[in-house]
């Protein structure tokens, strides 16, 4: 069970890959929102069981219901990889009928001595990968995360093919995220894309998603033929198949970073108020592919676990990674 958020949800698909290659006799059912269910296809003996949240499985009624609906099938374990009152309440409900139960540990002391002002303990912590890894582990189920596999790349539609159009290297620019003190300046981002653009071998695809993101994304896509908007012009399941699609993503601490990781592609990210350190290094990513904003001038970074703590003072972050270095990083990735 793990029901949010886009990120966290995208970070279990690697995990599940390793267990089910490992384990080819054992079944999985993932209880996730119903959006997140492209995730999950073609992972062998995985069945996608969508929670309703604002119907059946409203409130605690509803998990009463869940927890039921579960039960019919027949379930030996149950693996809790959210750790919310929701999934406490669903695991709580398996342990009283004698089921092996596990959830994930997601480390509060070490990232909040990570991200405090005093006393920082500025090191690596482990990646939730490797937290939800442990939650098998407990249950009897080693995996090994060093080895992954990834699924081969979407055969793209005509009308995806059109939209792209004929293109050698294809890279993709996340350029958002849920907070503002993870998003790389808009004008600097101006300047990665037009510099991309130089290049005519260069395809250059834009995500996001909502009517003011999709504002910035034409702005960003505009006079230049090789930048295309993808926003708002695709369907989810669509959008997946073009990331795979991508010979590199340059994303934020995002959901972007996240999905194009699972589908085995390079991802350069820009980090601000958050750090890798955190433990939301996207999977199988070489920190050589980080970016983060120059510590020696705002030694209180980070500040975030998840970018919704602004520090006074700390607004401009992302201005000391300079647009050379991001572009440098990306083509080094082709």
């Amino acid at each position: 069970m793990r029901l949010s958020a886009m990120g966290d949800v995208a970070m279990t698909v690697p995990v599940l890959r390793a267990l089910v290659s490992k384990y080819p006799e054992v079944k999985l059912t993932v209880v996730s929102r119903p959006f997140f269910k492209p995730f999950f296809e073609g992972i062998p003996n995985l069945t996608f069981f969508a929670f309703d949240e604002k119907g059946r499985h409203k409130g605690f009624p509803g998990l009463v219901r869940l927890f039921q609906e579960l039960k019919r099938l027949d379930i030996d374990a149950f693996a809790d990889l959210h750790n919310v009152l929701r999934s406490k309440i669903v695991r709580t409900f398996f342990s009283l009928t004698g089921k092996k139960v596990a959830s994930v540990n997601k480390g509060r002391a070490g990232k909040k001595a990570l991200t405090r002002a005093e006393n920082k303990v500025f090191q690596q912590l482990p990646t939730m990968l490797q937290r939800h890894a442990k939650v098998f582990q407990k249950l009897g189920l080693s995996i090994d995360l060093s080895n992954p596999e990834f699924p081969e790349k979407a055969i793209l539609s005509q009308d995806l093919l059109k939209l792209t159009g004929d293109c050698k290297t294809i890279i993709g620019v996340a350029p958002f995220a849920q907070y503002a003190s993870k998003v790389y300046p808009q004008d600097l981002m101006q300047e990665v894309i037009d510099s991309l653009a130089e290049n005519e071998d260069y395809t250059v695809l834009l995500f996001g998603g909502g009517k003011s993101e999709i504002e910035i994304l034409e702005t960003f896509a505009k006079d230049k033929a090789n930048v295309i908007n993808v926003a708002g012009k695709v369907k989810f399941q669509e959008e997946l198949q073009l990331i795979s699609n991508l010979d590199v993503m340059l994303s934020m601490d995002s959901g972007n970073a996240h999905i194009a990781a699972m589908l085995g592609v390079k991802v350069v990210t820009l980090w601000g108020a958050t750090h890798p350190y955190a433990g939301f290094l996207p999977f199988n990513q070489s920190l050589d592919n980080v970016l983060v904003p120059d510590r020696t001038q705002y030694p209180l970074l980070p500040t975030s676990v998840y970018g919704n703590k602004q520090v006074a003072g700390y607004e401009n972050v992302m201005r000391t990674i300079p647009v050379q270095d991001v572009v440098h990083k990306i083509k080094a990735n082709l």
